[in-house]
């Protein structure tokens, strides 16, 4: 069987996590820090905070930027659940918009016309690694908090690396992402109070001072460990060979798969946007059976996943907020079409190409 994901370790992370463990200090020591700092140089961006997971991240940058009960957040519905939930955390409002046909990124325009009087945030998300179109959602002059989960690596067109403008945007650490720790994620931002309230909150909302005792607002459990750092650090070493083998197991693929008839590919870089490649997501035919094509396709020894499902439509979203099909007629096209193939950096060319045979041959066996 082809996996879905499979990150890249070697001997680099097992003498780092061996290092930590060593020393005797699993938390709270200095590879937090160092990661923090090698990772805000990577982005050309002031400050970053280490936290548990990419959805901790988005939660304390969606409190960084006011959010609160009864508020609402324009965002995507066309994404991991995650960057809607965190909306919930605080009682307010995910407010979603439809979204763009090519990018799959929330459309601006769209973004613009949900916009109410109780509108404190804009999520973007960066779906699948491509840049979300950062600039329109700057000129509605709103606090913007950017998803760049998948995005590592990609690049806006103005030369801006994904998460590096300054607003808080935080990156997910997940074993199939650009750069694991196992689970983790970061927040980036531009403000060093932002960093200030950030490193509170994840820690129970101490004082900078650190003081055991003093823990003067509302905080959360929200801290990467040391030995999760160090296993980033050693990834960051890495990373551009990382995003190479990426890059070109997705050029693979779109030569094995040109000239399927009906099948969507991943959009192709637009001007000087360039995508940080994470998943390589395929939009079946229209009328083809998407569950039955991941059936058929495990049964020729090929992994694959749908991906994504349209937020709006789960369970808990549909009975909070009383979503129902057609309100966003794109994303719902797109999310019940696409699956996700087999991508990971050290994927051969050999797996590609079964991958796609098996693909084609699924496809032209059924009607």
């Amino acid at each position: 069987m082809i996996p879905l994901a499979r990150p890249v370790l070697g001997a680099e992370e097992e003498a780092a996590v061996l290092e930590v463990l060593r020393s005797g200090q699993l938390s709270l020591g200095p590879r937090v820090p160092e990661f923090e700092r090698r990772f805000a140089a990577r982005l050309g961006v002031a400050h970053a905070s280490a936290v548990s997971s990419g959805t901790t991240g988005l939660h304390l940058a969606l409190r960084a930027a006011g959010v609160r009960d009864g508020d609402e957040v324009v965002t995507s519905p066309f994404s991991f659940v995650a960057s809607a939930n965190v909306i919930a955390y605080e009682r307010a409002r995910p407010v979603f918009a439809d979204i763009d046909p090519r990018t799959l990124n929330l459309d601006p325009e769209a973004a613009a016309a949900a916009v109410t009087p109780r509108t404190t945030a804009l999520l973007p998300v960066h779906i699948f690694g491509y840049p979300a179109d950062l600039p329109a959602f700057e000129r509605m002059g709103l606090p913007i908090v950017e998803d760049a989960c998948e995005a590592l690596g990609a690049v806006h067109a103005d030369g801006a690396a994904v998460g590096g403008r300054g607003h808080p945007a935080v990156f997910g650490f997940y074993a199939n992402k650009q750069l694991t720790t196992g689970e983790g994620g970061m927040l980036t931002t531009g403000d060093a109070a932002v960093k200030e309230r950030v490193d509170s909150e994840r820690n129970q909302g101490r004082a900078s001072n650190m003081d055991w005792l003093d823990h003067d607002r509302l905080g959360f459990n929200y801290r990467l460990s040391d030995v999760a750092c160090a296993i980033g650090i050693a990834q960051l070493q890495r990373l551009d060979g990382m995003l190479a083998g990426r890059a070109r197991v997705a050029a693979a693929y779109r030569e094995a798969l040109a000239g399927i008839e009906g099948l969507q590919l991943p959009c192709e870089d637009s001007g000087s946007d360039r995508r940080g490649w994470f998943v390589f997501v395929v939009q079946l035919p229209r009328g083809r059976d998407r569950d039955g094509t991941i059936v058929a396709l495990r049964e020729h020894g090929v992994q694959s996943k749908p991906y994504l499902p349209a937020i709006h439509l789960m369970s808990f979203y549909r009975e909070t907020f009383g979503h129902r099909e057609g309100e966003f007629p794109v994303c719902e096209d797109v999310a019940a079409r696409s699956i996700a193939l087999p991508f990971f950096p050290e994927m051969t060319e050999s797996q590609v190409q079964q991958v796609s045979d098996a693909l084609r041959a699924v496809l032209e066996s059924s009607p």
